[in-house]
């Protein structure tokens, strides 16, 4: 009766111990194979009692080694460690197929988009010179990306495409629109902006400049040596809220419009010598401020003189040439 007690007991500590195994029932069948005694393998209940019952303090060195033997029997089920891993390597790899799907939808959208766009026929038709410092922008609208600025003078390749006041030009092997009024047949004369200014005092005398800044003083004289057709000259006007109540401004009258815009176009080669910021002729402007965009048309203010076809309108800094 004293060995029954332990065996039972031996029992159901084995199967607790392997109650969530894989093959409880093989385990179990291949300690009696070996003919290892259920009796041999200690009880966790009955040392924890004995050790009780001697009074002495429970250890749990002999457990572990137990443990290992019965173990290396049969097959453990995964541990938490092993489910975390198994669990962030899935996740792993959901993260690279979503990656994947992700970069294929946005590859997908710019060959769709490509599609829409229609293809535009890059063949070159001539050659023109541009007259301006002029923008070349990827579309034909004034808000589109800006590529670069051509200067004046430069051969440019054009296509036979127009939309309303663009022109399709090839730059760089590729297709860019500009404003086609600032391109020409022939290559602009590009030699006013050099040689002397003249300094000396015209014949409209000190009435004229009095009240004139230094710059626009240096226009008025410029002006009357190099442009003799010039019948007479404005200047400050009082009461005048704008420049030429300052003092800032000159105004060239003439009759003939070849010579008006050789006068107006020698200016603006020559703003920075003579303090420029602004030039009107014939209801067009052309600023410093905006100079790429050459020169600009202006509304219609009524009479002749109000839209400056019949006198060059100059404006200046004040003092930055001097």
């Amino acid at each position: 009766m004293s060995g029954a007690a332990p065996r039972r007991a031996v029992k159901r500590s084995v199967r607790q111990r392997f109650g969530r195994s894989a093959a409880p029932a093989a385990i179990v069948a291949g300690l009696v194979a070996t003919g290892l005694t259920l009796a041999a393998i200690p009880s966790p209940t009955s040392a924890t009692s004995a050790s009780v019952q001697a009074g002495g303090a429970a250890t749990h060195d002999a457990e572990p080694a137990a443990r290992s033997t019965v173990v290396s029997t049969g097959a453990a089920a995964p541990s938490d460690a092993g489910l975390e891993a198994l669990d962030f390597a899935s996740a792993q790899r959901q993260g690279r197929a979503n990656r994947s799907m992700t970069r294929l939808a946005i590859e997908q959208k710019k060959v769709e988009a490509k599609k829409t766009e229609p293809a535009l026929r890059l063949d070159v038709s001539g050659t023109r010179f541009t007259t301006v410092a002029l923008n070349v922008r990827t579309k034909a609208n004034s808000d589109a990306k800006l590529v670069t600025v051509l200067k004046p003078g430069v051969k440019v390749k054009i296509t036979g495409t127009t939309k309303g006041q663009w022109r399709l030009i090839v730059r760089d092997g590729k297709g860019r629109w500009v404003k086609k009024k600032y391109l020409a047949k022939k290559k602009p004369d590009l030699s006013a902006a050099g040689g002397a200014i003249s300094s000396a005092a015209c014949k409209s005398g000190n009435a004229m400049e009095s009240g004139l800044t230094s710059d626009a003083i240096k226009v008025h004289r410029a002006l009357c040596a190099r442009f003799p057709q010039v019948s007479a000259f404005g200047g400050v006007r009082r009461g005048d809220g704008g420049e030429h109540g300052s003092g800032r401004a000159v105004d060239a009258m003439i009759s003939d419009s070849t010579v008006g815009w050789r006068m107006a176009k020698w200016v603006r080669a020559n703003a920075t010598r003579l303090g420029v910021s602004e030039v009107i002729y014939s209801q067009h402007i052309w600023t410093v401020q905006r100079s790429s965009e050459g020169w600009r048309s202006m509304s219609d203010r009524g009479s002749a003189t109000a839209n400056h076809y019949d006198h060059v309108h100059v404006t200046v800094y004040g003092n930055s040439a001097s």
